[in-house]
């Protein structure tokens, strides 16, 4: 067996925290392999990129998620208990009751009421005379998913909440004290989503049959048992956060709309422009940088062995960026879509493989809905000015966004 390409460093953990996107591509950049073993907090692992070794992750036969994700994770950003860290049958049961409800009309159901939470937002925008745009997105994103989800929110308290979702996702990955507000921030929301379920379940709040709460509250799992109130919340959290992060995606709609001569012209003129469009955007910019498993039994593949156990994480970010997949991928070409495959595994923004089998995001269809909303009311119903300021992309940092999160000033609509 030839020899496995692996790091200099007897830990690599600092390096990758410092380039959280790109340490796995420059590594393989620079071993001339796309699979290397490193150590990250002493833990021996294995990093895959490229469309051939998602495939290979994502096959359930040889990969779990049982276990696999670092505990910081779990404790904010994806919660204890939630689908992203189950496997086989009951992976598949629970995961079926998040797909049954992104059907086409209920996905341009959230689409529509983000709209209207946005337009709704514009004046206040005016009011301030600038803004940073992607602060301003959490709260008409977190009223839209949460009067989509059935989820009672009130005018008081929709501020409040908005930052607490946020903190899930924008402050799990940090290493300074917003790390532990992240986490104060999960337990105030897990409460918060116990308490409706709990509602729910007594009576008190009548969620529509077709909402996300009401299908979570009441769903029962392979035993014909009903969630416990905590993993119930978990489970509602994982439909919220992940809309209220879109905030991530909408920022880089504005910056690419922006920064790449032509997009604003393209989207006026072509109707079919904005699919080719928001997924150029997902594939080019930064949003989760990888994702990891353990192997499930001892394997070889590719020359490489994977004991049982092992850790593997594979880079997404890289693997968007690949060239032996994407032909100049560090070029914005939303017309490259035109031609792309829908091979599930060379574009994975959100995960790869099935959405109804695998681990891929169950969500992709709103992400997609609301990202062509965002870019349809930036190019054809609002006006602003964007001053100086520093649009390079702090890959440092998790989330990854532009610098200056993206200033605006003189919002007004009128298209």
């Amino acid at each position: 067996m030839p020899k496995t390409p692996h790091t200099k460093g007897p830990d690599e953990t600092l390096s990758l925290l410092a380039d959280p996107y790109r340490f796995i591509s420059r590594q393989c950049q620079r071993l001339g392999a796309n699979a290397f073993e490193s150590r990250f907090l002493l833990k021996k692992t294995t990093c895959l990129k490229g469309a051939k070794a998602a495939e290979i992750f994502y096959d359930t036969t040889r990969f779990m998620r049982e276990g696999a994700m670092p505990a910081a994770i779990q404790k904010t950003l994806l919660g204890q208990g939630g689908v992203q860290g189950l496997d086989g049958g009951t992976h598949r049961h629970r995961k079926q009751m998040f797909m049954s409800l992104m059907t086409p009309e209920r996905v341009r159901a959230l689409a529509q009421l983000f709209e209207a939470e946005w337009r709704r937002a514009v004046p206040g925008w005016t009011r301030k005379g600038e803004i940073v745009f992607y602060d301003e997105l959490h709260e008409p994103l977190t009223r839209a998913v949460c009067a989509w989800a059935g989820v009672p929110l009130t005018d008081d308290e929709a501020s409040n909440r908005a930052g607490e979702l946020r903190a899930l996702f924008d402050a799990a990955g940090s290493a300074s004290p917003r790390h532990l507000w992240s986490r104060l921030a999960r337990r105030r929301v897990d409460a918060w989503a116990a308490r409706i379920i709990e509602d729910i379940r007594a009576g008190s709040i009548g969620s529509g049959s077709e909402t996300a709460a009401y299908a979570i509250a009441w769903h029962r799992d392979r035993h014909d048992g009903l969630l416990s109130p905590h993993v119930a919340a978990v489970e509602l959290v994982n439909v919220l956060r992940p809309t209220v992060a879109i905030a991530v995606y909408i920022t880089f709609v504005a910056h690419a709309l922006q920064t790449c001569s032509g997009i604003r012209a393209a989207l006026a003129q072509e109707p079919d422009y904005a699919e080719l469009f928001v997924q150029e955007v997902r594939r080019f910019y930064p949003f989760f940088p990888a994702v990891v498993a353990r192997a499930r039994q001892d394997f070889e593949w590719e020359g490489m062995a994977f004991p049982e156990g092992r850790q593997v994480m594979l880079d997404l970010y890289g693997s968007n960026h690949d060239a032996a997949t994407w032909a100049d991928p560090q070029e914005f070409r939303p017309e490259r879509f035109r031609a792309w495959d829908e091979d599930s595994f060379n574009f994975i923004p959100q995960g790869g493989g099935d959405h109804y089998l695998g681990h891929r995001c169950p969500g992709e269809w709103i992400v997609l809905a609301i990202m062509k909303v965002a870019a349809h009311l930036l190019v054809n119903a609002m006006r602003y000015d964007v001053p100086d300021q520093d649009l390079s992309i702090d890959f440092a940092r998790l989330p990854a966004l532009p610098k200056s999160g993206f200033v605006m000033r003189s919002v007004h609509m009128g298209g």
